[in-house]
């Protein structure tokens, strides 16, 4: 009969330890975002939310899941047992047009193929203005490793130059068609009359502008949102001598993307490192901060620049 009560009360304590014990977890989406007010849902304890981090915690007993929801997201069931104090769990986001200016949309569902081939379109095709090239490729360079897992050397460094000069040749490549592409039709736009949108002394001007300045353009266009989709086309247009062109094309490239690879990447390990701060938790900051960067010369030059008179013809 001692036996009986004592394994009684055993069990009775062991539930009331187990009824105390909690778990710790951060929801991200699929680009790897904090979610905030998130409900998490369990059978053993009330609904919580997740806070501004996407951190929540909760108590639970017998319960060995739990799910995740949120408007605009796929709800998703998780094992308790599976995971660790802090550990994320992922939610599907909803697809919405916004996604297509994310840098990290086209890096998960387009993988390593996707970004070669929006950088070949945004530095060669009319369509490529609206990519985010700048930011996708600083984005990139942060998961470098995900991105050439399939040819990885186990070496980092080389892992960086492996998807450095693969983008490179994608980007010279896109140039050299919007070069050619312009070298074919700019005789005729010569002899085009003037339209609304079409003025025969912006070429005249922009072939002055390439005489005297022709490798700093494709090099400086490089850096330039928009610009760095029409200068190759431009300087076709206009007949800049193709060595010229395929010189300051390949330099500007190489200067283009290394710098913007490997500042992703080594910017990530340094505040990692030095200040355990994840720029991979802040990526909208960070493209916003670049688009900034890049396109305040533009409008310096547009609102502050001093008017330049078209010679006459």
């Amino acid at each position: 009969m001692k036996q009986l009560l004592y394994c009684l009360v055993f069990s009775f304590c062991a539930l009331i330890v187990k009824a105390q014990d909690s778990i710790s977890i951060r929801v991200n989406d699929q680009y790897q975002r904090d979610i905030e007010h998130a409900m998490i849902i369990s059978n053993d304890s009330d609904t919580v939310y997740t806070n501004n981090s996407g951190e929540a915690k909760f108590a639970y007993t017998i319960v060995d899941s739990f799910s995740v929801t949120k408007d605009g997201y796929k709800t998703k069931s998780f094992a308790i047992s599976n995971l660790k104090k802090f550990k994320p769990v992922f939610i599907h986001k909803d697809f919405t047009y916004r996604d297509l200016f994310t840098p990290m949309f086209y890096i998960i569902n387009g993988g390593l193929w996707l970004l070669l081939l929006i950088i070949f379109a945004e530095t060669g095709l009319f369509i490529g203005f609206f990519f985010p090239g700048d930011s996708l490729l600083f984005v990139a360079g942060i998961y470098s490793h995900e991105l050439v897992e399939r040819f990885t050397t186990h070496h980092p460094f080389l892992d960086l130059i492996i998807l450095t000069a693969m983008i490179v040749i994608a980007g010279i490549l896109g140039n050299s068609l919007g070069y050619f592409f312009g070298k074919k039709i700019g005789p005729a736009m010569f002899s085009w009359r003037d339209r609304f949108l079409f003025k025969k002394k912006y070429l005249i001007q922009a072939n002055d502008f390439y005489e005297k300045n022709g490798g700093a353009a494709i090099i400086y266009a490089r850096f330039v949102p928009i610009v760095r989709t029409f200068a190759p086309i431009i300087a076709g247009i206009v007949n800049m001598d193709k060595k010229k062109f395929s010189y300051y094309n390949i330099i500007g490239c190489i200067a283009w993307v290394t710098s913007m690879i490997f500042g992703g990447h080594y910017l990530q390990r340094f505040f990692e490192v030095k200040f355990h701060f994840n720029l991979k938790k802040h990526l909208e900051l960070i493209v916003l901060g670049i688009v900034i960067i890049t396109t305040l010369p533009i409008l310096i030059k547009v609102f502050f620049g001093k008017k330049t008179h078209a010679p006459h013809i």
